[in-house]
């Protein structure tokens, strides 16, 4: 375990001198060609770096936050663009390195004209304290799992997953917040509350990941289809290319992850979900909203197509690869690090006491 955190924090390291790096470029280079070419050795760097590390959470960790955040935005920014190049141009260096690698996006003025109007999240401290009380009890019915059916064991990393992602990502935010000062929007907004695929992927689930897709992929893709098929129609294109990107980049963060070729069900998860997002944004179109679920119809429907298709072709890559068993292994020596450290400080304790008692 020691050498992994020695790796880690060595990856780590790469990871500032290649975004400081990226920071003079800003500085001395105009966007273009050639800024894009001074930052592409940057981006297979980052593509690179996660296979330094085995565990499953340092590299997943790492994985998504450089391989696919950093990157997507190194590739705007090589075009000024994105959060690295604010509009208005006032970035320091640490602000940069932030945006950059962690999962964060500064909260936009509400009151301005150009920011659309926001549903509000009941997400906060009371809602995290439960999603963590709630992780804590699934790590503990891990030891009773031989006992359980495996569509229940599903059932349970689904939720850990996801648990465990938003405390991820809620953490990054946190110290990010507390360091630089500024105010951040939230990585997620009640996902199981969604009413429509649309609104699940767009506006709930993983909005750091939302966010960095929109300006990547959707909107060129956009821009380019409504020269093709109207701008009415071409959101069902750009809808689907966004899939086939998010597909390509889950299967290199599960390529860091388990190190073994893909066998595509978690690409086809995402095209799944992608053509029927495809087909629900090409019927609200055709009824223009004539016709609408009553919101428990409409929100279980999209919770249940989401939990079924997840059991089917997602979850189940997670057990046969056995990252469960190596996420609980890392929580096993997590635990026994912090019980002998425990135990030395209690050793050494008892010792004063013993030494102040004898003079």
């Amino acid at each position: 375990m020691k050498g992994e955190i020695f790796r880690f924090f060595m990856v780590w390291l790469l990871v500032f001198v290649s975004l400081c790096y990226c920071y003079l470029i800003k500085i001395k280079v105009r966007k273009g060609t050639r800024r894009l070419l001074l930052v592409l050795p940057v981006i297979c760097l980052f593509l690179y770096l996660p296979l330094y590390l085995s565990s499953a959470h340092l590299g997943g960790v790492t994985s998504f936050f450089i391989a696919w955040l950093a990157n997507f935005k190194l590739l705007l920014f090589a075009f000024d663009k994105g959060p690295l190049s604010p509009s208005d141009q006032s970035i320091t260096l640490p602000l940069f390195i932030a945006l950059s690698c962690l999962p964060i996006k500064i909260q936009q003025d509400p009151t301005s004209e150009k920011q659309p109007p926001q549903r509000k999240s009941r997400e906060g401290p009371l809602n995290y304290t439960v999603k963590i009380l709630l992780l804590a009890i699934l790590l503990r019915v891990r030891d009773y799992t031989h006992h359980f059916h495996p569509n229940l064991l599903l059932f349970l990393y689904a939720f850990h997953v996801y648990f465990l992602l938003e405390i991820i990502l809620v953490v990054g935010a946190t110290l990010a917040r507390t360091v630089l000062g500024l105010e951040l929007e939230p990585q997620f907004n009640e996902p199981y509350l969604a009413t429509s695929l649309q609104d699940f992927w767009g506006k709930r689930w993983n909005l750091m990941v939302t966010n960095i897709l929109r300006p990547t992929v959707y909107e060129p893709t956009l821009h380019f289809s409504s020269r093709l098929f109207g701008r009415n129609w071409a959101p069902l294109p750009a809808t689907f290319s966004t899939f086939v990107v998010s597909a390509v980049m889950h299967e290199v963060i599960f390529f860091h992850l388990v190190r073994v070729g893909p066998t595509w069900e978690i690409t086809w998860f995402f095209l799944l979900h992608g053509i029927c997002l495809t087909f629900e944004i090409g019927l609200k179109k055709a009824l223009k909203g004539r016709r609408q679920l009553p919101a428990w119809t409409s929100r279980g429907l999209t919770v249940g197509f989401v939990m079924i298709t997840g059991f089917w072709l997602f979850f189940p890559k997670f057990v046969e690869s056995k990252l469960d068993v190596r996420a609980f292994e890392e929580y096993a020596a997590i635990g026994a690090f912090f019980a002998n450290v425990k135990q030395k400080v209690t050793a050494s304790f008892d010792q004063m006491i013993v030494l102040r008692s004898n003079g």
